[in-house]
C-alpha cells in the first residue's frame, strides 16, 4: 500500500493539543509546529504530516472537526504514486512548486500546477495515481482529506486555477459547500481560502459561532492574533470571534480553513 493510500488509524479529536497556546478561558489558538509534525522519507517522497497518517500515530494530532490529513510532500522527478483506491473522502491538492500529473479512473487527466486547485471526491470508490510531471524538477504540494458530510457520494473531478493577483492581499475563498465565487465544491460545510501576502498586509476573519478554523502556512511568516506562525507551522483555533492575520514577510502564502465542529 502506498503511504498516499494509509488512512488514519482514528478519526478522534483530543482537545487541547499539547504545544503552545494562547489559552483565554474556552478561546484557544494552538500551535502546530513544523518540525513536530510527523515525516516519512522513502527516497523519491519526502513527506511530513500536520495530522496521523500512515505510519505516523498521534493521538493528540488526529485532525480538527472534518480536516483529517495535511500532507507536505515533495516528490522527485519522474516518481510518484502508482495506483491506488480511495473512498468516502474529500481530497485537495494544492501545488506550491512544480507540476503534478494527475490521472484517475473516471477517465480525467490532467496536470495540476501552482495557482490550480483540485478536488477529488472519492464517494462510493475511485482509484488515481499521482506523479511529478517533470523529469528534471521537484514536485512540492500539499495533499488534504476531508470527512464529507454523507457516504456514498458519485465520485468527481474538479480543477480551477487562481491567478497570483486573485489570491494576493485577500482571503480568496477556493473550496466551499456550494461552488460560490468561482471555487470548487467540497460536499460539506467547510470554506478553504488561500491568499499571498507581503511584509505588512493584514487581513481580518470572523468566525461565527461554533466554528473552527484551522491556518496553514505554506511559506513565509504570520502572526495570527498574537501567535507567531513560520513555513510549515500550522495552528487550530477554538473560541475565537475575530482572527486578525498579519504578514511578517514578503512572499506569504497561506491556506484557512473555516470549518464545522
Amino acid at each position: 500500500m502506498t503511504p498516499a493510500c494509509q488512512a488514519t488509524r482514528s478519526l478522534g479529536l483530543r482537545w487541547p493539543f499539547p504545544g503552545p497556546a494562547r489559552v483565554r478561558g474556552l478561546h484557544m489558538i494552538t500551535l502546530r509546529q513544523a518540525n513536530e509534525r510527523g515525516r516519512a522519507d522513502f527516497g523519491w517522497l519526502d513527506s511530513r504530516h500536520t495530522f496521523s497518517f500512515g505510519n505516523y500515530h498521534d493521538p493528540h494530532h488526529m485532525g480538527v472537526g472534518p480536516l483529517r490529513v495535511i500532507n507536505e510532500d515533495r516528490v522527485q522527478p519522474g516518481q510518484g504514486f502508482n495506483t491506488h483506491g480511495h473512498s468516502d473522502m474529500e481530497i485537495i491538492s494544492y501545488v506550491l512548486e512544480g507540476a503534478l500529473e494527475h490521472k484517475d479512473s473516471l477517465g480525467t487527466g490532467s496536470v495540476i500546477r501552482p495557482g490550480d486547485v483540485q478536488r477529488m471526491s472519492a464517494g462510493t470508490g475511485i482509484r488515481h495515481s499521482e506523479f511529478n510531471a517533470s523529469k528534471t524538477e521537484l514536485v512540492h504540494f500539499l495533499q488534504i482529506w476531508l470527512i464529507p458530510d454523507r457516504q456514498g457520494l458519485a465520485p468527481s473531478y474538479e480543477q480551477k486555477h487562481f491567478t497570483d493577483a486573485d489570491r494576493r492581499g485577500r482571503l480568496r475563498l477556493v473550496a466551499s459547500p456550494d461552488g460560490r465565487y468561482g471555487s470548487v465544491t467540497v460536499h460539506l460545510d467547510t470554506m478553504l481560502y488561500v491568499s499571498l501576502l507581503d511584509r505588512g498586509a493584514m487581513l481580518e476573519h470572523v468566525l461565527a459561532p461554533g466554528r473552527l478554523a484551522w491556518l496553514q502556512v505554506a511559506r513565509g511568516r504570520v502572526d495570527l492574533n498574537d501567535t507567531a506562525l513560520q513555513t510549515g507551522d500550522g495552528a487550530s483555533v477554538r473560541g475565537e470571534q475575530t482572527l486578525t492575520l498579519a504578514a511578517v514577510a514578503d512572499g506569504t502564502e497561506v491556506l484557512f480553513f473555516d470549518l464545522p465542529r
